[in-house]
This record gives C-alpha cells, sequence and structure tokens, in this order.
C-alpha cells in the first residue's frame, strides 16, 4: 500500500507549471471577489448561517446522508417535533464550523485540538484520533483501494506534520490555495477519526482559508463541487497515491475553488437583492418593520414565533402578529407541523434551492 509523504518533502517548484499558476492566477481573482462581495452584507450572519446550513447539507450528501432543504429548515426550527436524523447530522455539520470558526478566530491558528473538536462536534463523540487498527477504504465494488495508517502513534506523528505544515507558512513556500489542496489531501489519507473524516475535512478546507486572510468568514464551501465530480474528486485522491499525481490534484481543487467562488458570489448577490427587495416593501407597508426583523428573517430560511421574541425581544403574541401579517403580505408562507408553527422566507429559500441546483 502507498506510504504517506510529509509534505513539506513535496517541492514546491512542481506547482509552478503553466497550467496550474494559469489556474491559480483565476481562481484568487474569484475568491478575492467573493471576500468584497461577503463583506457588502451589512449583517455576516446571514451568510454564515444560510450559507453554512447549505455547506452542511451538500458535504453531508457526499456521505450518503441526504436530506431535503424542506426537512432540513423544518429541523432547524421545530427540531422535537420533527425528528429526521439525516436533517439533525447535518445541523450538526453547521455547528461543527461554528466551532471552528470562533477557534480559528480567537487563535489564529487551525491546531489539530480544534480538528478534534470540530470532529467531536460533528459526530457528537469524544472518541479522539483512531486507537484501533481495521480501517480501510473500500470503492463500490466492496473492495479495498487503500488502507491509511493504522497504528495510533503514526496517526499522532502524521497530525503533528500536518499541523506544523498549516501553521508555519515558512515550511512549505508555495501560495495557499495550492496548500489548501496538499492539506486537503493529505488529512483525507491520515483518515485520523473513525467517522467523520470527509466532512471535517472540508470545514478544515475553509478554515484554512480563513486562517490565512483569504477569506473573512467561512463562505466557500467546495462540497457542492464535489458533489458533482464525485467521481473525479475519488479518483484524484487515489492516483497521488499511487502514481503522485499531485499536479492534478490542485489543477481539480483550483477549478473547484474558482467555480464554487463564482456560484457563492451569485448567491450573495440573490441574496443581497431578495433582502433589500422585502426591506424596502416591509418597512413601505407595516408599521412594525425593523432592521432587526429583516435581520431575523433573513437569518433563517424558515423562522417562527420563537426566534422573533428572541431577536426583537416582543411578546409571543406580538412576534405571532408580526409573522401572521407578513405571511398574508406574501412575504412568508405559514406552514404547521403538530401544535407548532414556522414561517418559509420565500425568497430566501427559493435562492438557497436554485443555489443546491447551481442555478442562482
Amino acid at each position: 500500500m502507498p506510504q504517506i509523504t510529509q509534505l513539506e518533502r513535496l517541492n514546491p517548484a512542481r506547482f509552478e507549471t503553466p497550467a496550474i499558476l494559469k489556474k491559480l492566477a483565476s481562481s484568487s481573482r474569484k475568491l478575492a471577489e467573493l471576500k468584497g462581495i461577503a463583506a457588502s452584507i451589512p449583517n455576516q450572519g446571514i451568510l454564515i448561517n444560510t450559507l453554512g446550513l447549505q455547506e452542511a447539507k451538500d458535504s453531508s450528501e457526499i456521505e450518503n446522508i441526504v436530506t431535503t432543504h424542506d426537512e432540513l429548515f423544518k429541523d432547524d426550527v421545530l427540531p422535537t417535533a420533527f425528528a429526521n436524523p439525516a436533517a439533525k447530522e447535518v445541523l450538526r455539520y453547521r455547528q461543527a464550523l461554528r466551532v471552528g470558526f470562533e477557534r480559528v478566530q480567537s487563535s489564529g491558528l487551525l491546531t489539530s485540538n480544534h480538528i478534534i473538536e470540530i470532529q467531536s462536534e460533528l459526530e457528537r463523540n469524544n472518541a479522539g484520533f483512531r486507537k484501533l487498527p481495521g480501517t480501510a477504504l473500500k470503492d463500490g465494488g466492496g473492495q479495498t483501494i487503500y488502507t491509511p495508517p493504522q497504528n495510533p502513534a503514526e496517526i499522532v506523528a502524521l497530525m503533528s506534520h500536518l499541523e506544523r505544515f498549516i501553521n508555519e507558512p515558512a515550511l512549505f513556500d508555495a501560495d495557499p490555495l495550492i496548500k489548501m489542496a496538499l492539506i486537503h489531501h493529505q488529512f483525507e489519507s491520515i483518515h485520523p477519526f473513525y467517522d467523520g473524516n470527509g466532512r471535517t475535512g472540508r470545514i478544515v478546507n475553509v478554515l484554512y482559508l480563513v486562517k490565512e486572510g483569504l477569506l473573512d468568514i467561512p463562505v466557500l464551501y467546495l462540497s457542492n463541487h464535489i458533489v458533482r465530480t464525485k467521481v473525479d474528486y475519488y479518483r484524484l485522491l487515489q492516483t497521488v497515491r499511487e502514481d503522485d499525481t499531485w499536479e492534478d490534484w490542485v489543477l481539480y481543487l483550483l477549478e473547484a475553488v474558482e467555480q464554487t467562488a463564482g456560484q457563492t458570489i451569485a448567491t450573495i448577490h440573490a441574496i443581497k437583492t431578495a433582502l433589500f427587495d422585502y426591506k424596502q416593501r416591509i418597512r413601505a407597508g407595516y408599521k412594525f418593520y425593523s432592521q432587526d426583523l429583516i435581520n431575523n428573517l433573513f437569518m433563517h430560511p424558515y423562522t417562527k414565533t420563537l426566534f422573533v421574541q428572541r431577536d426583537l425581544q416582543v411578546s409571543r403574541l406580538t412576534a405571532t402578529k408580526y409573522l401572521n401579517s407578513l405571511a398574508a403580505g406574501g412575504f412568508l408562507q405559514k406552514q404547521k407541523i403538530g401544535r407548532g408553527n414556522y414561517y418559509v422566507n420565500l425568497a430566501l429559500s427559493a435562492v438557497l434551492q436554485a443555489q443546491s441546483r447551481g442555478t442562482p
């Protein structure tokens, strides 16, 4: 079986091919544009929440944890009334992303302990790195194609090396986008956890870009692209191990960055358009308009009375009145599950559904 190469032993010059440099330039431009567009949304929490939810859905789908937008948004507002295991698992992904973002923001680092904490939040266990042998990666026919490190001490040593590679720029003189591609492959090859390696690795991708200052908030999510190119993703992961084809892998990830950044820019524009449309029409037609109300409606694709009570500091009766009035005005759609009601932000829900189809 192939052995894992310490990344700093690779020659950075091998990634200076004309094809890689050209793709690096275009993906970097698109990523910088995304960073600027994201900063134009006054309440950054709207993007972190809504796009984070979308990423959680797509990343989980790669691992065959499939849920619909409707199931996911319902579970977000009425978790006790709507017991969907897949939706709950997806929502844990968003929470794990938030935890990781907070750690990177506060420390400026992305450490092994942070990664363990992310995986723990995702899987709801404290198992940490693998301590028992037996983990193997199989193809669709059940054949073992790759066996990651089995020795617990080796896993710890490899993750320690990866931590240094992530946090010490002097170890490898290459653009952060190239390094992100190398880090992702290395993490997936170490496969340090019993469960959740793929999803944890995709969270590490965007947190590394935040750590490097290429993004202010975690809004570049590669999972939608990976879902669409899943065969290529797994094929290239394996050919690096077997044939040392790092350049092809880097080109794949750079293309993923460029495509995903472009789609996310379009989605943010669509969210901004919907937000300002709601803001203008609600301000013109409803005396209870406030910016806090708009923030609430766009923080949650589906909202409920309790959220409005909490965010606007109003009574339950008042919150219900606001939501029912907006539903009557065509801004929201009122739905009932059991004894509870929730309200669909029709414009925002449509944007997120379109993003999932790749047509914002």
